[in-house]
Order: structure tokens, then C-alpha cells, then sequence
């Protein structure tokens, strides 16, 4: 098996074009392979997500009664407008075994060969003709071909002395199911075959479920009784709870929003800003729609995430005319001068609000191909909220804004005792002007020392109730000997409380139902169980539980439980990729690497992807021997899969199904290894069977690997394990130095995987292109202000913001992961979109001629209103965010350290400007 990963730089309408290209390149090889190696297969459809996953199961019903419906389902489903594929797994197939004595074989020296010909020839479908009959012209279809089990034994066989005998004489021939497949499934512990429906791309998955269930519903009345369809995992009901939360989300967010902007900017200013940010919400809306944007989990959050951020151009524009109106001006004079003013500005930073999050839309991996609709849903609504602060706020204002009465004395805007006090803080900061910076300064370094003690985490796990039990036997267990211990496993399960649902699968992973799941790879020795709680704080005990009952009754065995995931991630947290060219010296390392993983007392789950070496039997083909006897190495190994296995001689047709034949001894000759040697093999000289052992000198059992992986063709073996409590980094950081300080043989080299990978990969994907981002951020503040000491204090008041991103994870105990990193990296733009603000507004007083103290002092206080405004109306509307794991960290980045850095640029940002330009302070 070789696994492809196509470069992220790929997008995905090329694919078709590249796995064409590589069917073409895998033809082409075919005859390089070695004599008697099956043909290549691509498969390229590893991609499917079946988000609508059943299982099918009935009491008393067979496998065949099960997939007669199942086909059903499917031919009925495909029907169903948006379903783009149907995929039934599960299913054991029929087949018709010939129970045959070897001793008879061998006595009336009938070959497989022979039994395979009398087959053939005689289910031979060949064309026999037409014939003209008149004006007609008929087809030829003589009968005689094999119409039931029955009919096979009455084919006749040469034995010696070209005796005929007939093939029911010396074979019991039996149907039955496949008595070794290489698969099974179980729901709830009953045989079961799964039903995994794929969408149509661009679909809207909730409508499409709707309709299947409808659908269903219909062919319940050509339902067996006793049948049962249940989900196993329903993604439009998920995706609808989903969506349906999240935009309760957003309206709540969108009424926090307002009712903070009512508060403090008074009714009729509240009111106007509201207006425009339900208009500037809808027509997000709408270009979502236009472009193709899904509503789902990450454009949803992008939207809470934009909320407070759409209302920040509209106060500044709404602040300045309420001010003037208030003062008595004309209305569209007014409007004149604020939008004048301030929409280059307010441009400015939109557009470095918007550069903020183009680390996400410019990623080229998997991560930022997961939420890249994050980037394009603050684009699309912050400049949404920029045309319509410029537009339709000044227009609003000056329809429903009001001056003073004229009678009435008129007092200064910002005469309130929070301007006030904040004037007179101000003043004396910027008196003690190296003070405050020293302080700041402390406070920025105590944040730095402080962020080492934040939990690390990448993407956390998903809050649907359903957790995986997955369990390796030993390598080279028979698959039965792995059902029998899995079902034991399930049934233990249903004893539980808060086990609503069991599913089972036995041999290798179930169909890929969502996005983030990797099924496992065939393996005899494997079995998993999705288990579906009936809410989701019954997950730790359930897995405690499990894992538990599974030590104390299968002690051999080496069970995991793991949680649905929400985002790229890996089954193991933990991964140390060893490469080289011998196996054999990987397995010695990898050894070395497991103990230390062991020794450090905190892990679970360790393991490495060979595991273990099993048995094998090799007999010893004596050339000579044979050669005299007419026998090759392949009638050897034909016969001794005969032996055990059973080997395939034929094809039954049963209507439209083709049943496999399999020539198999009873089982009383195939249970014990010993009757290996009692087997015959057919002499084309002899024209007879001879006894193996003429042919096979010796038997001897060995140990061989069972797996062996190579990644770009290098020999590789995967140590691994996860941490038995708390979060992975941790336990990478105390593994990574004494795992690197391992001494490595010439030409062998250690690569870390696992999430440490994952989260470097993401994170590189990100800073490959936040040069590109900030560099263009820096350039649109220069060309703002067209002075470089301005552009200087707005991106040194920036990283005050690790200031609030500390105290507040480390308060909240949440971890910081790859949202996180997201929220941090838009906190960029926000503050300097409110510095520029701040900032633009002191130059233009002073350009005005005022005195550069008090222009520092008055542009400050007038400013503080809009940029606390913005930062209250931005952090509120975050706090819906708190209930959902998927954001919590982001939001909690974003709160915070919004929080924390709003204050200090209303500080710090006059401060440094004092500095710069080396303006006294007036006592």
C-alpha cells in the first residue's frame, strides 16, 4: 500500500488532473511488477466525507437480507436530490464451499486444476449466435449452465483409470458466508451492515437531510419488520444544532452590541450605529451568499468575531457629527468635515484590521484550507462597515441627530467626571512620562515570563457526545479471536449508564464520516467501537470505565480511547519518526525511544506503527525434488492454501451475484498446523498427487516483520504515545531533549510528529505569509501619515497586548492553541486601527494650531469615548463565544488582550507621542 499526500499549494479543482496523471504513471509500470502480482489500483476517493452514517441490523436476519435491503436503500437514496454517493460496508460475502477429504483426493489423483476446468466449462458464458427465423433474427442461449448449489455435484471428474466419479461422491458441497473475512461490523452487538451517504459539494447538508429523512420515512412501509436503520452519526443534525446555536449566538451577540452602544453613546446615536450594523450584518450576509460562503461553524464565529469590530468606523464617524451638531453646526457641513477627515483614517485601519487575518486566508495547508472562511467573512464585513460608516452613518446622523437648544448654556462634550479624571491621570503620566513607560515596560516582561506557564494545545476536541474505543490484539491475531474479544467489550458497554449507542468494527476503521476522521489500515489484530454517550459529561467516566475492564480482562491487549476531534489533528499527541536504511536497527531505536516514553511515568498509549513480529512457516522447497516430479513452487503454495484457506476454482451465478467456489478440506483436517504434512500435491509427470514431504524438506517457523513502513521511500518506524493527563506539550517538552539526545547510527535521522507537527506546520503556514501581511500593514500606516515616528508608536503600543492575552488565560485556565493564535494575530489590527485613530487625531489639532500639550491632552479625551466604545462592543460581543470549545480560546485572547491594550494605548500612545516629539508637560 502506498499512501499519497498531494502539496497544499494544490487546490482542490486540480486533483482530478494529478490523479490522472498518476493512474496514467502507475499503468506504466505494470510490467516491472514481479510474475504473479495483482494489478495497481488508485484509489482516490479517500477524500469522500459520508456525513450521514447508519447501521443497518435486524434479529434473525442474514447478511444477505440485510445488503438485499440495503441495495435498496441505496438505489432509492441515490434518488434523492444533493446525495452524490452511497457506500454500504459491513457486508460478509457468500460463498460455496467444497468439503473435500485429501486422503480421497489423493486416492483418486484428482487435481485442483481438474475441478477448476469442469467448472469452467461448464458456466462458460459464451456467445452461441443468432439465427435468422423469417423476418426475425433470434438470439442462441442454450441452457446448461449451473442454476443451483445441487447441480454442482452432479458434474462429473476424471479419476485414475479415467474413472468417472461425480463431484457430490467425494465433496460435502455447502453455502455459506465467508467463515474468515477480513471485515466485520456489529451495532449495539448485532451483525450489522453501515450506510455511509456522501453530499453533493456546495449543497446545503441540513436541507439535504431533511429530505432523506423524509425519504426514509416514505420506505418504512417496504421496511422488513425487525429491521432497524440507526445513525451513527447524523452531520445535518449536528451542522443544524450547530448553526442553529451559533446564530442564537449572533443575534445575542448583535444585541449586546447595541445595547452597549444605546448606553453609552445615548438613543438616537445608539439607534443610528445599531441601524448600521443590522445593515452592514446583512449584506455580509448576503456576499456570503453571492460568493459561495457557507454558513457554518468557522464563518459563524467569524461574524461574532467581526460584530464588534463593524460598529468602530460608524462611532468614530457618529462621534465626531454628534459632537459638532451638538455645538450647533449645520448638519451636512458637519458631515463634510468628519467624513473628510476621518475616511482615509478610518480606511487605513480597516485595511490593517482586514491584513490581520490574511495570515488564515494566504495559508496554503490543511489548517488554513479548514478556516480559511474566517479571513473572507472579516474582509467582506469590515469593509462592509467602512462603506457604510462613510455613506449611511452621516446620512442617518444628520436626518435624526438634533443640535442643543439654543436657549439652553451650552457645555463642553466632555466636561463628565470620566473625562475628567481621565485628563488629570493622563496629564500626570505623561509629567512622569519615564515612570509610566518603566511600568509599562515591567508589566510587558512580567506578561512574556508569565505566558511560559500557558497550557499549549492545538485544536481542542469536539463537544458531540461520542468517543472511540479502539483495541490491537496481537499482531497476527486471527480477526476472530479480535471479534469475539471486541464484542465482549461492547456487551460490557451496554451495562454502563450513559451508553446510549454502540458500533463496532472489526479488521480495519470505519467509513470516513467526518472531515477530521483517519479510519485504521487493515489489520487482523484491530477493532474499534464508536461510542455514543447520552450527554457529553458521561465521556471520562465511559472511557475510564472501559479502559479499565479491558486491562483487568484482556491483559494482552493495547486499548486507547479518544474523543471526536474538531480540527486537523492526529490520533497520537506524541510521535518521534525514526529513519534508516535497516529495519532491524529501527526496531532497536524504537525500543530506546518507547522506554524513555515509558520511564517518564506520565504517558499512556505507547506503541510504535510496526508492531509486534509475528510467526511465520516457512517450508523448505527442495528444487531438485520437485523438478524431477514436475512441481513448482506455485503448485506448492496452491496446495497449502487448499489446506487451510481454501482456494478459489470457480464462480457460481445466483442471479445478478457471482458466489466465489472454494475447494477446502473439512475442517477437522485444517484446525491442527500438524496435518500440513499429510497434504498432497499434484504431479503433472506422475500424473498423480504425491505427499508433500517429497517435495518440502523441512518446516521451520520464523519471526518476521508483519509491517514495514517507508515515507518518501526511507525506512520508518513511528514511536508514539499520548499523556495520561493534561496536554501534550508538557509532555513533549520534558521527551524531546532526552529523545534528541539519543545517539544515531550513520544515515539514520529522528523527525517529530504527531501534534507538535501538526501545530509547526500550521504555524508555519501562517508566518510564511505574515511577512507579506505586516509588511503591507506597515506600509498603508506610513503612507497614512507620511512620517515615520507616528507609524513607530503605533506598532510599539502592539505587543502590549500579550499583557491582557496572559493575565486573562492564565485567570480563565484555558489553553492557548491554534485559534488562540488567530485571535492574537487580529488584536494586531484592532489596536493599531485604534491608534491611528488616536494618533491622526492629535496631528490634525496640532496642524490646527493648538498647543501640542493640550492637543495631546484634548485629542485623547475625545478619542477615548470612540476607542473604549469599540473595545466594550468588540469584547462583549465576543462573550457568546465563552460556551463554544471550538473559539473559547480565541475569544478569551481577544477579550483580554483587547481589553488590557485599549486601556494602555489610551496611555501609552500619548505618552510615547510626548516622548517622540519631545513635548513638555504642562504642570
Amino acid at each position: 500500500e502506498i499512501t499519497v499526500v498531494i502539496k497544499d499549494k494544490y487546490k482542490k479543482s486540480q486533483f482530478p488532473e494529478i490523479w490522472d496523471e498518476l493512474r496514467r504513471k502507475i499503468t506504466d509500470v505494470q510490467s516491472e511488477l514481479p510474475p504473479g502480482a495483482n494489478a495497481s489500483i488508485v484509489f482516490d476517493d479517500f477524500g469522500d466525507v459520508f456525513g450521514l452514517f447508519y447501521a443497518l441490523s435486524g434479529d434473525g436476519y442474514s447478511y444477505r437480507e440485510l445488503k438485499d435491503y440495503a441495495d435498496l436503500l441505496k438505489e432509492q437514496l441515490l434518488l434523492v436530490p444533493g446525495v452524490r454517493k452511497i457506500t454500504i460496508g459491513g457486508d460478509i460475502k457468500e460463498v460455496v464451499y467444497l468439503e473435500f477429504s485429501r486422503a480421497n483426493m489423493a486416492k483418486l489423483g484428482i487435481s485442483n486444476e481438474e475441478f477448476s476446468e469442469v467448472l469452467k466449462s461448464q458456466n462458460l458464458v459464451s456467445n452461441s449466435g443468432n439465427v435468422r427465423v423469417g423476418d426475425e433474427y433470434i438470439r442462441i442461449n442454450p441452457t446448461g449452465q449451473l442454476l443451483s448449489t445441487q447441480e454442482i455435484g452432479e458434474l462429473l471428474l476424471t479419476g485414475t483409470n479415467n474413472s468417472l466419479v461425480r463431484i457430490k461422491d467425494i465433496a460435502t458441497i455447502r453455502r455459506a458466508y465467508d467463515e474468515v473475512p477480513g471485515f466485520y461490523s456489529f451495532h449495539n452487538t448485532k451483525p450489522a451492515l453501515t450506510i455511509g451517504i456522501s453530499m453533493l459539494s456546495g449543497e446545503n447538508v441540513v436541507a439535504v437531510g431533511e429530505r432523506l429523512d423524509r425519504r426514509l420515512l416514505e420506505l418504512q412501509t417496504v421496511t422488513p419488520v425487525g429491521m432497524e436503520l440507526d445513525p451513527i452519526y447524523n452531520q445535518p443534525k449536528i451542522v443544524d444544532v450547530s448553526v442553529t446555536g451559533f446564530v442564537l449566538n449572533v443575534a445575542l451577540a448583535l444585541v449586546i452590541v447595541i445595547i452597549v452602544l444605546l448606553f453609552f453613546m445615548g438613543l438616537r446615536t445608539g439607534l443610528i450605529i445599531g441601524a448600521i450594523l443590522l445593515i452592514t450584518v446583512a449584506g455580509t450576509v448576503w456576499f456570503m451568499n453571492f460568493y459561495g460562503i457557507d454558513l457554518q461553524r468557522i464563518s459563524l464565529g467569524a461574524l461574532i468575531i467581526a460584530l464588534g469590530m463593524l460598529v468602530d468606523n460608524a462611532i468614530v464617524v457618529a462621534e465626531g457629527m454628534l459632537v459638532r451638531i451638538k455645538r450647533g453646526e449645520d448638519g451636512l457641513k458637519a458631515a463634510g468635515e468628519v467624513v473628510s477627515a476621518t475616511m482615509w483614517p478610518l480606511l487605513g485601519g480597516t485595511i490593517v484590521g482586514i491584513l490581520a487575518f490574511a495570515a488564515i486566508g494566504l495559508s496554503e495547508d490543511a489548517t488554513g484550507e479548514f478556516a480559511n472562511s474566517l479571513f473572507w467573512v472579516i474582509f467582506i464585513s469590515l469593509l462592509l462597515s467602512w462603506y457604510t460608516a462613510v455613506t449611511m452613518t452621516p446620512l442617518l446622523c444628520v436626518q435624526f441627530l438634533k443640535a442643543d437648544d439654543p436657549d439652553k448654556e451650552q457645555t463642553d462634550p466632555y466636561s463628565g467626571v470620566v473625562f475628567r479624571k481621565y485628563r488629570s491621570f493622563l496629564s500626570t503620566a505623561i509629567h512622569f512620562r519615564w515612570v509610566t513607560l518603566s511600568v509599562v515596560v515591567a508589566m510587558f516582561f512580567s506578561a512574556i515570563f508569565g505566558f511560559g506557564y500557558v497550557k499549549q494545545s492545538f485544536f481542542p476536541d469536539s463537544n458531540t457526545p461520542m468517543f472511540f474505543f479502539d483495541m490491537w490484539n496481537v499482531e497476527g491475531t486471527d480477526i476472530r479471536k479480535t471479534r469475539d474479544d471486541v464484542l465482549a467489550i461492547e456487551e460490557y458497554l451496554h451495562t454502563l449508564d450513559g451508553v446510549e449507542n454502540t458500533t463496532s468494527f472489526i479488521g480495519a476503521g470505519a467509513t470516513r464520516f467526518t472531515l477530521v476522521y483517519d479510519p485504521e489500515s487493515t489489520s487482523t489484530a484491530y477493532g474499534q467501537i464508536i461510542v455514543t454517550a447520552k450527554s457529553l459529561d458521561d465521556l471520562p467516566r465511559l472511557q475510564e470505565q472501559v479502559l479499565e475492564y479491558t486491562a483487568i480482562n484482556f491483559p494482552d491487549s493495547e486499548p486507547k480511547t479518544k474523543p471526536l476531534r474538531i480540527g486537523p489533528g492526529r490520533d497520537a499527541k506524541i510521535e518521534a519518526r525514526l529513519n534508516g536504511p535497516d529495519p532491524v536497527v529501527l526496531r532497536e531505536l524504537s525500543e530506546k525511544v518507547q522506554q524513555i516514553m515509558a520511564d517518564d511515568g506520565g504517558t499512556i498509549n505507547i506503541k510504535d506503527d510496526w508492531r509486534q513480529p509475528v510467526k511465520v512457516l516457512r517450508p523448505t522447497y527442495n528444487e531438485k525434488a520437485a523438478r524431477q516430479l514436475g512441481i513448482t513452487r506455485e503448485n506448492v503454495a496452491k496446495a497449502m492454501l487448499t489446506a487451510f484457506d481454501g482456494q478459489q476454482i470457480g464462480l457460481f451465478k445466483d442471479g445478478i451475484r457471482l458466489l466465489p467456489i472454494i475447494m477446502i478440506p473439512p475442517a477437522s483436517e485444517r484446525d491442527d498446523v500438524a496435518e500440513i504434512r499429510d497434504i498432497y500435491v499434484y504431479s503433472p509427470v506422475l500424473k498423480d498427487t504425491v505427499p508433500i514431504g517429497q517435495v518440502v524438506s523441512d518446516f521451520n517457523v520464523e519471526w518476521a516483520d508483519a509491517k514495514i513502513k517507508k515515507r518518501n521511500r526511507i525506512y520508518t518506524i513511528t514511536p508514539s504515545c499520548d499523556p495520561g493527563q493534561g496536554l501534550a506539550t508538557a509532555l513533549f517538552n520534558r521527551l524531546k531533549p532526552q529523545i534528541d539526545s539519543l545517539e544515531l547510527p550513520p544515515g539514520y535521522f529522528l523527525e517529530w510528529g504527531g501534534e507538535f507537527e501538526d501545530s509547526r506546520d500550521a504555524n508555519a503556514a501562517i508566518s510564511s505569509s505574515l511577512p507579506a501581511g505586516f509588511l503591507t500593514m506597515i506600509i498603508v500606516v506610513i503612507l497614512l501619515f507620511g512620517k515615520v515616528r507616528q507609524p513607530l508608536i503605533i506598532w510599539l503600543t502592539v505587543p502590549l497586548a500579550v499583557i491582557g492575552i496572559t493575565a486573562g488565560l492564565l485567570s480563565m485556565n484555558v489553553a492557548f492553541g491554534f485559534m488562540g493564535l488567530l485571535g492574537a494575530l487580529s488584536l494586531v489590527g484592532l489596536l493599531i486601527k485604534n491608534a491611528i485613530v488616536l494618533i491622526d487625531e492629535i496631528d490634525t489639532q496640532i496642524d490646527d494650531g493648538k498647543e501640542r500639550h493640550s492637543a495631546i491632552l484634548d485629542s485623547s479625551v475625545s478619542r477615548m469615548r470612540p476607542v473604549m466604545m469599540a473595545a466594550s462592543t468588540t469584547i462583549l460581543g465576543m462573550a457568546p463565544l465563552l460556551s463554544d470549545v471550538f473559539f473559547l480560546d480565541m475569544a478569551v485572547v481577544i477579550m483580554f488582550g483587547l481589553g488590557f491594550a485599549s486601556v494602555l494605548t489610551l496611555i501609552v500612545v500619548p505618552v510615547l507621542y510626548a516622548i517622540f516629539f519631545n513635548i513638555k508637560a504642562k504642570i
